[in-house]
């Protein structure tokens, strides 16, 4: 191959070659967004689950343990609102540490996994 006598020259001389390396990486751009938005819908449909388990579990372990303390107290009234207040003073304490429960962990993880991803696809 001759050497190119400017840039120009060199383009169209290898014009098919940087056409074909292009269209390569925007196809690895289009694989590498088609795989995120697969793990992410992965990863939302295994939350919408979970949530919903961790409804009914609340739910109906809520009630059990409201029937439970009826029992005891010889009053719903009183089983059932004290389940209320045990599950409001869960919910305060959630909302209170959930920087530290829920947005911190969150944020690290993301970091990490963007960080393995960027390892693997340096390898």
């Amino acid at each position: 191959m001759d050497q190119p006598d400017n840039l120009g020259s060199f383009f169209a001389e290898n014009k098919t070659l940087l056409k074909e390396y292009l269209e390569t990486r925007l196809e690895i751009y289009r694989l590498q967004s088609l795989r995120l938005f697969a793990k992410s819908a992965g990863l939302f449909a295994w939350v919408l689950l979970s949530l919903f388990l961790a409804f009914l579990f609340l739910l109906f372990g809520g009630m059990m343990v409201a029937f439970w303390f009826s029992s005891l107290f010889h009053s719903q009234v009183k089983g059932f609102g004290l389940v209320t207040l045990l599950i409001l003073a869960i919910f305060i304490l959630l909302a209170v540490f959930r920087k530290a429960l829920f947005v911190d962990p969150v944020i690290q993880s993301v970091i990490q996994k963007s960080k393995e991803e960027e390892d693997a696809s340096h390898v």
